[in-house]
């Protein structure tokens, strides 16, 4: 399916980013986008491009850390013949290949000390000198860059270049996280979910359950708007009841009874979603006293087996209810390993 570059929100931190953008988009200048993985970095670089007078010229992405650092040079500026060992013919760059146009950087706080210098002189003076050339040729480049990283932080600890910085700090646009624009998350669901229904041709899109919405409003989303497409996509394609609304939600598309547990797993297993904390020994407390007022008077049990089997399965259903049905933090909520945990939830037809 083709990659959509639709920007959908509406929160207002959400949309004075994209205002700024905006604004910035035709004045000829570099840009810095900064924000956590899967905030639309790119998209807004793109934006950037298509909002100016540079629409109809070439839009180059180039991702810093995917390169080793060796070959980043090469890809940026170009090589001659001969330059090099292995460099049997001439490469043009990624500032050439941008030439009239935007080049567009990401992870730009991966780049070596040699690269930002390069990349400095650019910046500077519109010149681009390939490896193993002995003249400089101009080049006319927008450059929007994009990081997760803290550059004046990085720059006061001399592991980025301050000049470098200051040259591409025009205007920097820094891109909230989801979790700090929740009145999007409903939106964004709905927008890659109907996508998805549209993809599997369901007659009509049944929509989320109430349970299935909470769940989505309470987790803390690390990977932002990708982690969430991702998230909404699998629970629509899995969901076999295309007339009843999805139900059944799954962050952590590894979960599973058979997951490998390794020695280093054991020692360095995954931890739960910052918003589905385990419970401390006061919540657990509370599990247990609803669990037990959920309970007839034990002094008028009739059935001994009945009883202990209605007592576990109260005590799992609010654990799990207190973990927000997050199976792993039950787990550890009640002393168990996952995989008793789920034999427990079988065995009492508690399994979602």
């Amino acid at each position: 399916m083709e990659r959509s570059t639709q920007l959908v929100g509406q929160s207002s931190s959400f949309l004075d980013a994209v205002e700024r953008a905006s604004r910035a988009a035709p004045l000829d200048r570099p840009v810095l986008v900064i924000g956590e993985r899967g905030t639309g970095k790119e998209l807004i670089a793109e934006r950037l491009h298509h909002l100016s007078s540079r629409w109809d010229g070439p839009l180059v992405t180039m991702n810093c850390a995917a390169l080793p650092e060796t070959l980043i040079e090469a890809e940026l500026f170009g090589h001659e013949a001969g330059a090099f060992t292995g460099a049997t013919k001439v490469r043009v760059g990624r500032f050439e290949e941008a030439d009239g146009g935007t080049l567009f950087l990401d992870e730009l706080a991966t780049l070596s000390q040699a690269a930002q210098e390069r990349l400095l002189r650019v910046v500077e003076y519109g010149e681009v000198t390939r490896i193993g050339a002995s003249r400089p040729m101009t080049v006319d480049v927008r450059i929007v860059a994009a990081t997760n990283e803290d550059l004046p932080r990085l720059a006061d600890e001399h592991r980025f270049r301050a000049d470098l910085l200051d040259r591409l700090s025009f205007e920097v646009v820094t891109l909230p996280p989801l979790r700090h624009r929740s009145s999007d998350i409903p939106i964004l669901a709905e927008h890659f979910a109907r996508r998805m229904a549209l993809e599997l041709e369901w007659d009509s899109w049944p929509g989320f359950s109430s349970r299935a919405q909470d769940r989505l409003l309470s987790y803390s989303w690390p990977g932002n708007v990708r982690e969430l497409r991702n998230v909404v996509e699998r629970a629509v394609y899995r969901w076999e009841s295309p007339a009843e609304p999805i139900d059944v939600i799954q962050f952590d598309p590894f979960e599973s009874p058979w997951r490998p547990q390794g020695a280093a797993n054991d020692s360095n297993s995954a931890p739960a979603p910052a918003a589905l904390p385990a419970p401390d020994a006061e919540g657990v407390g509370q599990a247990l006293a609803a669990a037990e007022a959920a309970l007839h008077d034990p002094a008028s049990c009739a059935d001994f087996r009945l009883a202990i089997a209605e007592y576990e399965k109260a005590i799992l259903a609010a654990a799990l209810e207190r973990c927000r049905w997050n199976q792993r933090a039950a787990a550890t909520a009640l002393s168990l390993s996952y995989d008793q945990l789920r034999h427990a939830l079988k065995r009492h037809q508690l399994m979602a």
